[in-house]
């Protein structure tokens, strides 16, 4: 492949991610305003009378012409564009409130608010932790004594458990303990520090698997901006009611998204950790076959954590 097709193809993947990302949503966003702006609250099903309106729109000298067909195509598509460059940025913004990683700098009314919320999380927790282990003890001993106990209660505290957190509560959200719970049973379990192993290891990860991690992280970013289009849509019912249900139909879209795209993100970064984490140990020199030990994650821990300043 020569380098000018190279770039043609490239400028063609390019476009088509702009058209998929930013001009389609923004469009029909424009759509659903300029309808609503035209038919009001009186009576906001009105075919014909927003049929009417695109008419004499059409018909109007400004556009009636090539070149301001041109014009109203180019407004229309940046208006459009930048639509979604609203939404994406607002998406980013509630992906850092859906993960919640960083909460505890938060200004201080939000951090409060952050802070009661993982408190009430953690008393709720730790009850149904509490009666899921008393459960998860009984069935030990009965196994012990030769006896099998029926298990429906003990998965369905374990599922009650899980609905809060994985782990014990660290952050506001449920999305948000789901990612930090992947990190706790790693240093629990692995004596693993996430943070400081991922680098290092997504150098070495196979092609493949990066593609399906990156594809995970991306389910994540597009639920969370399907919110942000919740989010602009909601203005729109104070000239037009219909987009209300419209917005509340994304939010809830996108809340359930944003949890099932974390839940398997996470469950790609766990599996990744255990499974490619002994490649890891052997590119850096320390000996390793069979499973993923605890002296292998300290080692590997040692290997990878800097020198604190003063040490050589």
């Amino acid at each position: 492949m020569t380098l000018g097709s190279l770039l043609g193809e490239l400028g063609k993947k390019l476009a088509e991610r702009w058209l998929s990302l930013l001009v389609l949503p923004g469009a029909l966003y424009l759509a659903v305003a300029t309808g609503g702006h035209v038919l009001g609250q009186a009576d906001p099903f009105d075919g014909d009378r927003l049929a009417r309106q695109i008419t004499a729109w059409a018909k109007a000298p400004a556009v009636s012409s090539a070149g301001g067909q041109a014009v109203l195509l180019a407004a229309v598509l940046a208006a459009a564009a930048g639509a979604g460059l609203a939404a994406q940025a607002l998406g980013s913004a509630l992906e850092r409130l859906a993960l919640a990683s960083g909460w505890r700098a938060w200004p201080t009314p939000l951090r409060h608010l952050a802070r009661r919320r993982v408190d009430r999380r953690r008393t709720r927790w730790s009850s149904t932790a509490a009666a899921y282990r008393e459960l998860r003890e009984t069935a030990a001993k009965a196994r012990a004594a030769g006896q099998r106990t029926d298990p429906s209660a003990r998965h369905a505290a374990l599922r009650a458990m899980t609905r809060i957190a994985p782990e014990q509560p660290d952050r506001p959200t449920w999305s948000g303990d789901r990612l930090h719970a992947v990190a706790v049973r790693l240093d629990r379990d692995r004596h693993l520090d996430l943070a400081t192993l991922w680098p290092h290891l997504w150098l070495t990860l196979p092609d493949p698997v990066r593609a399906e991690i990156t594809t995970g992280r991306q389910a994540l970013t597009r639920a969370t901006t399907l919110g942000a289009w919740a989010l602009l849509y909601a203005p729109l019912t104070i000239c037009w009611w219909p987009a209300a249900p419209l917005a509340l139909v994304l939010a809830d879209t996108a809340r359930r998204q944003t949890r099932t795209a974390a839940d398997t993100y996470a469950l790609l970064l766990e599996a990744t950790v255990a499974l490619h984490t002994g490649d890891l140990a052997q590119r850096l020199g320390i000996d390793h076959t069979g499973p993923l030990t605890l002296d292998i994650g300290d080692a590997v821990s040692d290997a990878l954590h800097p020198p604190q300043p003063g040490q050589s």
